[in-house]
């Protein structure tokens, strides 16, 4: 799997799913994931499919968080999942061939085990700063650990937790070509902002 800068994480968008991913198709990112721990099962698929409805035949993959089984009801383009969640080979099983299989490494550790595990096809890494987005965080990894998990990883990584515009150009001084930026993102509830706001980000990778 190629590099493929900008990841948008959805998680309560102050424009709604549906907004927040029109943007994310008009911008032209490449990676859109589902990230809603709060909502019901029938709350999340509806969500789901709303935006499967939105990114169905764009460039942007739509990957749902954590749950495989919502992922293959809406039909989405893969799963991302944590180190709590079912085992990567597992989700794999459930999803076949054709999924994206994402997986969160909070560690060299954890970093470097994906490496070996099968059917993996990106890894998130994080969270490089403090973040408020996880209930219980995990503990920070910061700019040099993402340099060395950039310098020997096979598969892409995404930067994640706590990036900011302005400690974007150290992520990407660490060698990171994938970065998430959740809170920057969700938070406007203009759409012309939340629109500025990704190609801004954008603009370091063209």
């Amino acid at each position: 799997m190629d590099n493929f800068g900008l990841y948008v994480i959805l998680t309560r968008p102050a424009v709604g799913h549906v907004a927040a991913a029109e943007i994310a198709v008009r911008c032209g990112v490449r990676m859109l994931q589902l990230r809603e721990k709060e909502l019901s099962d029938s709350e999340l698929l509806r969500a789901t499919r709303e935006v499967r409805a939105v990114t169905r035949g764009t460039q942007t993959r739509f990957i749902v968080n954590d749950r495989p089984d919502i992922a293959l009801l809406a039909e989405a383009d893969g799963v991302h999942v944590g180190q709590e969640d079912l085992p990567a080979a597992g989700v794999r099983k459930i999803v076949g061939d054709r999924m994206i299989v994402g997986l969160s490494t909070h560690s060299i550790a954890q970093a470097t085990e994906a490496q070996a595990l099968p059917g993996i096809d990106y890894i998130g890494f994080g969270p490089v700063y403090p973040t408020t987005t996880k209930a219980v965080p995990d503990p920070v990894v910061g700019t040099e650990r993402l340099r060395e998990v950039v310098g020997f990883s096979r598969l892409p990584v995404v930067a994640i937790g706590g990036i900011f515009p302005e400690n974007l150009p150290a992520v990407v001084a660490a060698g990171a070509r994938n970065l998430c930026l959740v809170r920057h993102l969700m938070e406007p509830d203009d759409p012309a902002e939340v629109e500025r706001r990704i190609r801004a980000v954008q603009q370091l990778f063209a």
